[in-house]
């Protein structure tokens, strides 16, 4: 993959429409990709290939039912660091069990972090020993997460 080169790639009407149906299904066949983006096979997996290597195909994803995965709790914890400490932090947080996915933010709290845990228990330890133990972190705030949904997303196709 690349190493996110996108400015120098010129997103037009056909990319935005493969990456429109490579979002709604990551495992759509490139014939059936090509189908719908109306140009041949080989056609598709060149600009898939081209897409992917100027990094805006980043990667493939599955969407996963976390309760039947056995991840029966999961919180956004809000995290006030200590300035200057974000690439450390960013480093832990990329190797602890249960974090999804973190980003640094402008605003009240300097972090956001989603985790998905097993249960209440292991909840509380990743929040108050394992996240608050962190070096660089100030305070943490939880807001448990009680159902989800997923939008539509970016509509690639009317960028």
């Amino acid at each position: 993959m690349a190493d996110g080169g996108s400015d120098s790639y010129e997103i037009d009407a056909i990319d935005r429409r493969i990456i429109a149906e490579l979002v709604a299904d990551s495992r759509i066949s490139v014939r059936a990709l090509a189908e719908k983006a109306h140009i041949s096979r080989a056609h598709a997996y060149v600009r898939v290939e081209r897409l992917e290597s100027a990094g805006i195909i980043a990667g493939f994803t599955t969407r996963i039912a976390h309760e039947k995965a056995g991840f029966g709790a999961s919180a956004y914890v809000a995290l006030s660091i200590r300035q200057n400490s974000w690439r450390g932090l960013a480093a832990a947080l990329s190797t602890l069990p249960f974090v999804e996915h973190f980003s640094l933010l402008g605003g009240d709290f300097d972090v956001l972090v989603l985790i998905r845990v097993p249960d209440n228990r292991e909840l509380r330890h990743t929040v108050l020993e394992e996240l608050q133990g962190l070096d660089g972190v100030l305070s943490t705030r939880t807001w448990l997460i009680f159902e989800e949904g997923n939008g539509p997303g970016p509509d690639w196709e009317r960028q």
